[in-house]
């Protein structure tokens, strides 16, 4: 089982796959891909050949500052994965592919099940995350059952501009007027009850957020607009040094917090690994970090994990040895030989947006 902590930890059940499988599967991921690749909408980025989460959060970037948004539906699929419907799945499937070895294949895989302390358990609903072909099927399901429905509502029932920016089961969609973001969340709440799915209500807001939304709270004397999280960074209405609007995003604080944690844990299983190593990991680990996070205005943030990695890197180096106490001075010295890779930006954001 996979621990994913979101406020409360939860259990996932991850999928173990035999090596044959692997091999068909990865062979069938790319006959899906190929079948529906053409069809799948711009504003979906989980889970596609050539994209990626910095594609996502780049044209969501572009979209706040270019169309008129004004408000900010931040939704959330309760247990998406846990929740995806197999019967509605294989009807989306058949309406695509006309082979039926493939779509037995694939029933077959659904069923697999789940093998938790040597019992092993059906499953009728749910993609068990792990497996090498459920995140194609997870965004077929979603193709059918929410992009082509909300790329016509945008059409045919709003009354301003609405952008929206999915990556896997994490959405994103911004509305010049709130009346539309309102009848959207309506809409979507019963969009998504024909198909087995439900929002999380405490984690699916409505914020006035955006260029028009920042000008109007501070001429009423207001503070500025709510902030809103997507892919790992807060996402809040900002200014430039010459007073241009701007969205600016920082390193979500949960985000780092869990990753702090789980550092300090693996640091205690290195404890007694040469200081060499432990170097090499850290540095990679903080590469990592600074690749992702590496985007303009986070240098606060990205600051701020290296000042407290270096100083885990510190404290568990003091007290490993009894003997002599490691103390700043002679760890500063160590930091001229083996130094820590300081914080760097990687990303310039252009881009459009779905």
């Amino acid at each position: 089982m996979n621990p994913k902590s979101a406020g409360v930890p939860r259990l996932y059940a991850l999928t173990v796959t035999a090596l044959e499988d692997k091999i068909v599967q990865r062979a069938r991921v790319e006959v899906l891909n190929a079948i529906y690749e053409t069809d799948v909408a711009g504003f979906s980025y989980g889970f596609r050949p050539g994209r990626s989460q910095h594609n996502a959060l780049d044209a969501l970037y572009v979209g706040l500052l270019t169309k008129k948004v004004n408000w900010v539906l931040d939704l959330d699929i309760r247990g998406f994965f846990d929740s995806l419907d197999h019967e509605w799945l294989v009807r989306m499937l058949e309406h695509g592919i006309a082979d039926r070895r493939i779509i037995r294949l694939i029933k077959r895989w659904l069923k697999a099940g789940v093998l938790e302390s040597g019992e092993w358990t059906s499953v009728e609903t749910g993609s068990p995350q792990g497996s090498g072909i459920s995140p194609i099927l997870a965004n077929v399901f979603l193709h059918y059952s929410f992009d082509a429905w909300i790329h016509q509502w945008r059409q045919w029932h709003a009354r301003g501009q609405i952008v929206v920016i999915r990556y896997a089961d994490d959405v994103i969609a911004g509305a010049q007027y709130e009346s539309d973001a309102r009848k959207l969340l309506a809409a979507l709440k019963e969009r998504l009850t024909k198909f087995g799915l439900a929002l999380n209500e405490d984690k699916t807001r409505l914020i006035e957020f955006g260029r028009f939304a920042a000008q109007r709270r501070a001429q009423a004397g207001l503070r500025r607009p709510e902030t809103f999280n997507f892919l790992g960074f807060t996402h809040y209405c900002g200014v430039t040094r010459s007073g241009r609007f701007m969205v600016k995003r920082k390193t979500q604080a949960t985000r780092m917090a869990r990753k702090l944690t789980e550092l300090r844990a693996e640091l205690r299983r290195r404890w007694h690994a040469k200081v060499p190593e432990q170097h090499a990991w850290l540095s990679q680990v903080l590469s990592g970090h600074y690749r992702y996070y590496g985007v303009i205005y986070n240098a606060n943030a990205l600051s701020q994990f290296y000042q407290l990695v270096k100083r885990m890197w510190f404290k568990a180096l003091q007290r490993r040895s009894q003997k002599s106490r490691l103390n700043w001075k002679q760890f500063d010295r160590l930091q001229t030989v083996l130094p820590l890779p300081r914080p760097m930006i990687h990303q310039a954001w252009h881009g459009a947006a779905g």
